[in-house]
Formats: structure tokens, C-alpha cells, sequence
């Protein structure tokens, strides 16, 4: 759920704002009324910066979970054939 607060909440509501975005919601700060800068948690932000390097973290955790593997032409052999069909 996105959330809208006024800057000073981030010094004066620093844990309220820290547990939103460890939920995985930005939180939008305003300054006078206009909108002024977005806080991420880490994770969000090296989503939005590093597609690649999450992909990866997220198979790199998946692969904890399996014994399975598989050869270089394995994976590519299927991306090959999903290619050309």
C-alpha cells in the first residue's frame, strides 16, 4: 500500500517508516505539499538498479532448496528451442 508522509515524519517517525519499507512498500515523502524524494528498503532499491544481480540472488537461493542442476547445453539447448519455435 503506497504511503505519503511529510519529510520531518523521517526524523520523527523513523522506526514507522523503516518497518513500511522492510514490507516492501516505498514510502513517498512530501516537502510543502510536493512530492520530495521516495524511501526503498535495500532490497527494493537493488531491484530497481540491479534486475540481473537479483535474478541471480533469487536463484542462488532457490538452488539451496534442490540438488538438481543442470549443463550449460541444457539451459540454453531449451532457450534455443523456445527461440525457434
Amino acid at each position: 500500500m503506497m504511503q505519503i508522509r511529510p519529510v520531518s515524519d523521517l526524523r520523527n517517525k523513523f522506526t514507522d517508516i523503516e518497518k513500511v519499507v522492510q514490507n516492501g512498500d516505498p514510502v513517498y515523502l512530501t516537502k510543502n505539499g510536493y512530492g520530495s524524494m521516495v524511501v526503498l528498503s535495500l532490497d527494493a532499491f537493488s531491484r530497481l538498479t540491479e534486475p540481473e544481480e537479483y535474478i541471480m540472488d533469487v536463484a542462488d537461493e532457490a538452488a539451496l532448496y534442490t540438488d538438481k542442476r543442470l549443463t550449460h547445453d541444457e539451459v540454453f539447448g531449451s532457450i534455443r528451442e523456445g527461440l525457434n519455435a
